[in-house]
């Protein structure tokens, strides 16, 4: 049988009234555990500080009176080595090994990456080396000297590590690009290099019929690209 809460209620004042009191037993029974609800709470809002959030610290080249050098960010200790930056596979990150430039292509070459490769030549090397990589980029009708021709037989013949090598080291009036492109961009680019080469060398004997049409075309002779002496 349950007793509606008013006549509950009703009744506690009435018994409490006859004893001298206006607080109903049953609320007099729940103050103490109000309390210690009240307690629970208080702790639990004491754990919600925030030190580790705000704990103190410095904001990266910040300047600080507590190291000789004023300096917050601590150098790397001698010997540090960032993941995946060991380098021990010289051949990968150089193009060289022992002294050597390396001849054999070390990732798996997918169409992915010469397409990978197309696109950043066009971006870091087509300026000066020309689209065919026949050294007549912009550069040169801006007064500055023509880089050498892919397609001489001294580059065709030479290791596909060389381009890398060129790209990681520099060559001549080039510049290091190791700083701009990441070494695996510099093997899809030498990639897509010798794509370049072989598409500039191919022998009329090794296109079908079909094919020699379309080379012998007047409007791809037109988009034939043009060849300069380098200076």
């Amino acid at each position: 049988m349950r007793i509606p809460f008013l006549l509950l209620l009703r009744n506690t004042r009435k018994t409490d009234r006859a004893r001298g009191s206006d607080t109903p037993v049953f609320l007099k029974a729940m103050a103490p555990r109000g309390a210690a609800f009240a307690l629970l709470g208080a702790l639990a809002l004491t754990g919600c500080r925030q030190d580790m959030h705000d704990q103190p610290r410095y904001r990266p080249f910040a300047a600080t009176d507590f190291f000789g050098d004023r300096r917050a960010s601590r150098p790397a200790i001698p010997g540090t080595v960032a993941r995946g930056m060991l380098k021990t596979d010289t051949g990968y990150w150089t193009g060289k090994a022992a002294g050597k430039e390396v001849e054999r292509y070390p990732l798996p070459l997918t169409r992915e990456v010469l397409e990978r490769g197309r696109d950043r030549f066009n971006i870091y090397c087509q300026p000066c080396h020309g689209a065919a990589g026949y050294g007549n980029g912009i550069i040169v009708t801006r007064g500055l000297k023509n880089p050498p021709s892919y397609h001489t037989d001294a580059l065709r013949e030479a290791p596909i590590g060389h381009f890398v090598d060129v790209m990681t080291n520099g060559s001549g009036s080039m510049l290091s690009y190791a700083s701009r492109v990441p070494v695996r961009d510099r093997w899809a680019i030498a990639a897509y290099i010798r794509v370049l080469q072989q598409s500039q060398n191919v022998k009329a004997g090794d296109l079908s019929a079909e094919e020699r049409q379309k080379v012998n075309a007047p409007e791809a002779r037109a988009a034939e690209p043009k060849k300069e002496a380098a200076h």
